[in-house]
């Protein structure tokens, strides 16, 4: 029997490639952005004198915006296209990095952050829409996890690179050359990235108004696929964003007595362990649709032991293999995050995947927030003890353990009941 295609499938090809390489692009130069903090920490808390707890301000007000973002944007992606919406965060982006180059002050620092945030948040749904509007839906968990890993090499690219210019050539300079390279994203994008392929135009929307708005976000929480991804989401992204984004240099140098190189060659060992693992993670659920929940549920459990392992290693410090181990295993974070739009993608029909991936987006941005305030507070009532800082990782690992067992057999079920009435759809399908 040959594999029926539906019309409504799209074909893929080197035109997809293309166009779906431009707009992971400006989600790629959106990371080096956003992560940018995440090696100038101790800069950033010389330059603006604050402590731990302002300091963390930063990632927390970032963090904010953008999963404050993540349902409005949903809609926006769903209502106005792909190309309108990250043609937008490219500009915010960009403006926001410039802003934080120049700021005079920690309240200017602030709001460059913040419109940071807000155009950031505009591109990995949008990057998400892109594959579904232009890849097959078999492609799906495949094409996701590789945009993904591209924005982990953003990472790596501030790690490495901007990290060296900003010791080299200064704050202002590093921070306002990078921001040239959003202007070159923002030029691509509104040369050369179409929303979808011809032949593949999706229904016009005739729904306008709040009434649209609110049926949109309801329909999309009552499916428990969309609840379970944004707790997948939540429970297994925050370990590692928090490392990168903030708090991983100051542990491993003030906590673990290790120098600036070492530490970001640490640093990096996540993000390149994030790209690799990204690889495995998505070939293995485009194979085996039933591995999605243990892959998720096997990396919290393998970092929360690491976390452990280290925090309470006897003596304080750590040994090196260690601390390898541990970065190695914060890598596979963002692959197993990943994992939460594959339940919730085939929950929700076409119209509604923006809104529901932004719900999913939503997790762990939320816990990465919540867990960076908590590190900042107790660093700064403990007096820099980092052991019971970090603790604060086991209480929302726990949260979201609980709330995935809760719904995972809810979900099992939707799924069988869409897949037989799929089938039933399909053997009326005229050949």
């Amino acid at each position: 029997m040959s594999k029926v295609t539906l019309p409504s499938d799209p074909p893929g090809g080197l035109r997809a490639v293309v166009v779906w390489s431009i707009g992971v692009a400006v989600y790629f130069v959106a990371v080096i952005f956003r992560t940018s903090l995440g090696v100038a920490g101790l800069d950033a808390a010389d330059r603006f004198h604050v402590n731990a707890s302002a300091l963390s301000t930063f990632s927390i007000l970032q963090l904010l915006v953008y999963a404050g973002m993540q349902i409005p944007v949903g809609l926006m992606v769903d209502r106005l296209g792909t190309k309108k919406v990250l043609g937008l965060g490219a500009v915010l982006f960009t403006i926001g990095q410039l802003g934080f180059a120049f700021s005079p002050s920690y309240g200017t620092a602030l709001a460059s952050r913040a419109l940071l945030g807000c155009g950031d948040a505009m591109t990995f749904i949008s990057v998400l829409r892109l594959g579904t509007r232009w890849f097959p839906a078999r492609r799906g968990p495949m094409v996701a996890q590789l945009a993904a890993l591209v924005g982990m090499a953003g990472n790596l690219i501030s790690t490495l690179v901007l990290a060296r210019l900003l010791h080299s050539i200064g704050w202002t300079q590093a921070f306002a050359g990078s921001a040239l390279a959003g202007v070159v994203v923002l030029v691509l994008t509104l040369l050369f990235l179409k929303d979808h392929p011809e032949g593949h135009e999706p229904e016009p929307s005739t729904h306008r108004g709040s009434a649209y708005v609110r049926r949109q976000i309801a329909e999309a929480w009552r499916e428990p696929g969309t609840r379970l991804g944004m707790w997948v989401h939540f429970t297994t992204q925050f370990p590692a964003m928090v490392f990168l984004l903030l708090w991983g240099l100051p542990f491993l140098v003030e906590a673990q007595g290790l120098s600036r190189a070492t530490a970001g060659e640490l640093l990096t060992l996540v993000v390149l362990s994030n790209m690799v693992v990204g690889l495995v993670y998505g070939q293995i659920v485009a194979r085996h649709h039933t591995a999605r929940l243990p892959l998720a549920l096997g990396t919290v459990a393998a970092t929360a032991l690491l976390w452990a392992a280290t925090l309470f290693y006897p003596g304080g410090h750590a040994p090196m293999w260690l601390l390898i181990v541990l970065c190695a295993v914060l890598g596979a974070c963002g692959p197993a995050s990943m994992i939460g739009f594959d339940f919730t993608r085939p929950a929700n029909p076409p119209e509604r995947q923006g809104t529901g991936s932004g719900i999913t987006n939503m997790g762990g941005f939320i816990a990465s927030m919540t867990t960076l305030l908590a590190i900042g507070v107790l660093l700064d009532a403990t007096g820099d003890d980092y052991t019971v800082a970090f603790s604060a990782v086991f209480v929302l690992q726990a949260l979201g353990l609980s709330q995935i067992l809760r719904l995972r057999g809810r979900v099992a079920r939707r799924e069988r009941e869409r897949l037989v009435a799929s089938r039933v759809e399909a053997l009326h399908v005229p050949a």
